[in-house]
């Protein structure tokens, strides 16, 4: 069984999370408001203080894409593997948000994968079983 939420939810994983999600909804250029109103939604399921982001955004605004990418991946792989997956799901459900997949937004996934050692299958399936278990509770 997958588990979407860890109970231990560290700041590794919180910001490692932070990192990612990032850099896919400003990939493209242009951050919209439904992945405005996705990352408030991110911060709430994963009990992302309100601090902690704030500290993230002075922290990215200086920082170059390839640095905000660096740190992430160190930070997601100081995780566990249920966070790791939990962490690349998310970001495959954002990369949705906003009705189309920018080829940035793939590479960073494909990257994302490939560094944290996660199976892209995991991830879909774990999507889809969140997706269903979100319908089935509306």
């Amino acid at each position: 069984m997958i588990v979407m939420k860890t109970t231990n939810q560290n700041q590794n994983y919180q910001l490692g999370l932070l990192h990612f999600a990032h850099l896919l909804v400003t990939v493209d250029g242009f951050v919209d408001n439904r992945e405005k109103d996705a990352m408030k939604k991110l911060m709430a399921e994963e009990h992302i203080p309100d601090s902690v982001y704030s500290d993230f955004t002075k922290t990215v605004a200086h920082k170059t894409e390839r640095d905000v990418y660096d740190r992430g991946i160190t930070l997601l792989n100081a995780c566990n593997e249920d966070e790791k997956l939990s962490a690349l799901v998310h970001l495959y459900r954002l990369s949705e948000i906003d009705d189309q997949i920018h080829v940035k937004e793939v590479r960073l996934l494909l990257y994302s994968l490939k560094a944290t050692h996660v199976e892209f299958e995991d991830v879909v399936l774990s999507a889809n079983l969140y997706k269903a278990g979100t319908h089935r509770a509306a």
